[in-house]
């Protein structure tokens, strides 16, 4: 069948769970932030009521008729909460006092995120390292990074390349690397439903792609485990 006759809902069916990615960037519109988060919130709420209700639940339910607002409330609040560029950290760099010139790593920072395939949780961690090129970072900052921009419906790839792309802006340098590992319930809780798997990637530029160096960083995150 030609692809061009393919209505948009065929198209989804075939592509099935492939893993899509069309840019680096987050796929979000230029008007996105036109409304409050209360305006936001209670159109959510109001929908994910309709969807609870379609599934069969009794929204009379004491025990269900919070939910469309708590959900809204978690969406906008909580786990998309880096969609909005208002909540961005503040990422302060300092001078390189110390003269501090070999590798500085942050290992095992814990994220959680949600695969916008399917809108099911990812969770693992997340290593940092860098080589100062004349400004340090704080080592609070990097875990914030890493939380804002897991704050969003993501793929893997995009989330490792904006960690990265930020931090080699805000620290001036190309020598970063950053590794993630996790869990994704879209793999483990439905279709294939392989529990025991887990994805890898990695993203590094500089002295990194010197594989010595890398090899060093491996030492560094692994030492401990």
């Amino acid at each position: 069948m030609n692809n061009n006759t393919l209505t948009d809902k065929e198209m989804i069916e075939i592509l099935g769970d492939d893993h899509q990615m069309t840019s680096s960037e987050s796929p979000i519109r230029s008007d996105a932030f036109n409304k409050t988060d209360d305006q936001k919130m209670q159109v959510i709420e109001n929908h994910f009521h309709e969807i609870m209700h379609e599934l069969g639940l009794d929204m009379t339910d004491d025990s269900l008729q919070g939910t469309p607002h708590r959900v809204a409330k978690m969406f906008v609040n909580e786990i998309f909460s880096g969609l909005n560029p208002k909540n961005k950290p503040k990422v302060s760099t300092f001078e390189n006092a110390y003269h501090y010139d070999k590798m500085l790593v942050e290992a095992d920072i814990s994220f959680n995120s949600t695969c916008e395939h399917h809108f099911l949780p990812i969770f693992g961690k997340a290593h940092i390292g860098y080589v100062s090129s004349g400004r340090v970072i704080g080592l609070s900052k990097l875990n914030r990074i890493v939380d804002y921009y897991s704050r969003r419906p993501q793929v893997q790839e995009r989330l490792i390349m904006q960690i990265f792309n930020d931090l080699k802006v805000a620290l001036n340098t190309e020598n970063v690397i950053v590794v993630m590992e996790a869990k994704h319930l879209c793999v483990s809780s439905r279709g294939i439903k392989h529990e025991s798997s887990f994805t890898s990637t990695i993203q590094y530029g500089g002295i990194f792609n010197d594989k010595e160096n890398r090899n060093d960083f491996f030492n560094m995150i692994h030492s401990e485990k």
